[in-house]
C-alpha cells in the first residue's frame, strides 16, 4: 500500500498517455503540418473507413464533435417540431439539448439504478402519456451508453419497434463498449441504433486533442444526408461534379472533423482497441474487487456478456455519507473525484417551464445525490487503484 505522500494522481491521465504513444502521435501530426492538407485531408477518410469497419457499419461520417453528430442525425431522420423526443433523465445536457434545438421537444425518462441507462418500462409509460396528452406525435429514443456500458437494446428496439419510433444511440461515452443480447449475440457500441453518434472528446475513451465527433449508419440515404447536412447541406448526390461543394441543396451546419483530429485518432486508435479497453477493464476489476465489501456502497454493475469501455467509474455512496466532505478528504490524499450528473436533465433550468420540465424521475433524482465518480484511465496504475480504492473505503468507514 503506498504511503500518505503519494504524488498527484489524475482523473484521466492524457500525458501518460501521450507518453506512451508520442512518436505515433508526432509523426501523424508532422505528416499533416507537412502536407499542409488542415481539412478533408486523407486521413479523414481513413479514419471513417476504419471506424466503420470497427462498429460493423456501412458508413462513418466523421463531423466536428459529439453535439454535432446528434444534431445531424436528427435533422437526417426529420425531427422537429411538434416531435417528441425520449431521452434519459440522466445524462449530458447535449442529449436534451440536441432534439430541442432541432425543434423537437425532450422527454425525460427515468433510468435504472444499476446500469445507469434508460429504463425501458419508464420509457414506455412516458411514451404512453405523451400519446394520451395528444399534443406531441412521439417520434425517437435518443438512448446513451452512460458511462460506457451500452444501453439495454432488445428492451429498447421492441419499445421503439411497439411504437414506430426511430432509434438514436448516443455513444458518446460507450465506444469500445460491446452489447451481448439474450441469445448472445454481441454488438459493438456505434451499431445499436438507426443512427448511432459519437464523441472524441479528448476525455473519452477514444479522444482526440480537441473536439470531434462521428455519426453512424447503414442506412445509404441517411448517410447521405448526414454528410450533406454536416458541410453547409451541400450536392452529395452528384459526386462526380466539381462544383457540388458549392452547390447547397439542403440547410446544414459547418462540422467537419479537421484533418489533424483525424490524424491524432488514427495514432491513438490501435493501442485504444488493442491494449486501452482490457487495460482500463483491468483498473475496474481492481476497484470492484477491493470496494465490493463495504457496507452501502454500491459498486458499478456490469450486465453479464456485456464489456464496458469505462467512460467513468461511478458508485453511488451509502445513504449517510457527506459526498462533499469525502471528496474533500480524497483530494487531501491526492485522488480527484468528479460527480456525473449533480442535475436531472427535467431540472435543468433550460427547460423550465416547458413540457420538458415535466417529469418523475425518482430513480434519477437518487443517483444524482449519491453518485460520485472516480480516476479510472488505461494508465493508471496497480498500485494507484488500490490506494484510491484503500483511500474511498476508509473515509467512509471513518
Amino acid at each position: 500500500m503506498r504511503s500518505e505522500n503519494i504524488m498527484s494522481i489524475e482523473f484521466r491521465d492524457l500525458k501518460r498517455q501521450y507518453n506512451a504513444i508520442k512518436h505515433e502521435v508526432d509523426s501523424r501530426i508532422s505528416s499533416i503540418i507537412n502536407s499542409t492538407r488542415f481539412i478533408s485531408g486523407s486521413e479523414v477518410k481513413e479514419l471513417e473507413k476504419i471506424l466503420a469497419s470497427y462498429t460493423d457499419r456501412k458508413h462513418c461520417i466523421s463531423c466536428a464533435n459529439g453535439t454535432d453528430a446528434i444534431s445531424i442525425a436528427l435533422i437526417a431522420a426529420g425531427i422537429g417540431a411538434g416531435d417528441a423526443v425520449f431521452v434519459p433523465d440522466f445524462t449530458f445536457f447535449s442529449s436534451g439539448e440536441c432534439p430541442a434545438t432541432a425543434g423537437a421537444v425532450p422527454v425525460f425518462v427515468d433510468v435504472r439504478r444499476d446500469t445507469y441507462n434508460i429504463d425501458a418500462a419508464a420509457l414506455e409509460a412516458n411514451i404512453r402519456a405523451v400519446m394520451d396528452e395528444g399534443q406531441l406525435k412521439p417520434c425517437a429514443v435518443v438512448a446513451v451508453d452512460l458511462f460506457g456500458q451500452p444501453f439495454d437494446y432488445d428492451a429498447i428496439r421492441c419499445v421503439c419497434e411497439k411504437y414506430d419510433l426511430f432509434l438514436l444511440e448516443d455513444a458518446a461515452q460507450g465506444l469500445g463498449g460491446v452489447y451481448c443480447s439474450s441469445d448472445g449475440n454481441k454488438m459493438k457500441a456505434g451499431k445499436l441504433g438507426q443512427i448511432s453518434t459519437t464523441s472524441f472528446f479528448p476525455a473519452k475513451p477514444l479522444g482526440c486533442y480537441g473536439d470531434g465527433g462521428a455519426v453512424f449508419t447503414d442506412d445509404d440515404r441517411l448517410a447521405d444526408l448526414c454528410r450533406s447536412i454536416a458541410v453547409h447541406g451541400k450536392d452529395t448526390e452528384n459526386p462526380e461534379d466539381t462544383y457540388a461543394k458549392y452547390n447547397n441543396i439542403r440547410l446544414g451546419m459547418n462540422s467537419r472533423l479537421d484533418t489533424l483530429q483525424a490524424g491524432v485518432l488514427m495514432a491513438k486508435f490501435p493501442v485504444f482497441k488493442d491494449k486501452e479497453l482490457d487495460a482500463v477493464n483491468h483498473v475496474a476489476d481492481i476497484y470492484s474487487e477491493r470496494m465490493g465489501n463495504v457496507e452501502g456502497l454500491k459498486i458499478p454493475k456490469i450486465t453479464a456478456g456485456y464489456y464496458s469501455s469505462w467512460a467513468q467509474y461511478t458508485v453511488q455512496l451509502p445513504e449517510d455519507c457527506n459526498r462533499e466532505e469525502i471528496q474533500r478528504k480524497l483530494k487531501g490524499s491526492g485522488i480527484p473525484t468528479n460527480v456525473y450528473y449533480r442535475k436531472p436533465m427535467h431540472k435543468q433550468r433550460a427547460f423550465a417551464g416547458t413540457r420538458s420540465a415535466v417529469a418523475e424521475c425518482p430513480v434519477t433524482e437518487e443517483l444524482c445525490n449519491k453518485v460520485l465518480c472516480l480516476p479510472i484511465h488505461p494508465y493508471l496504475k496497480d498500485e494507484e487503484a488500490e490506494f484510491i480504492a484503500f483511500k474511498l473505503k476508509e473515509v467512509i468507514q471513518g
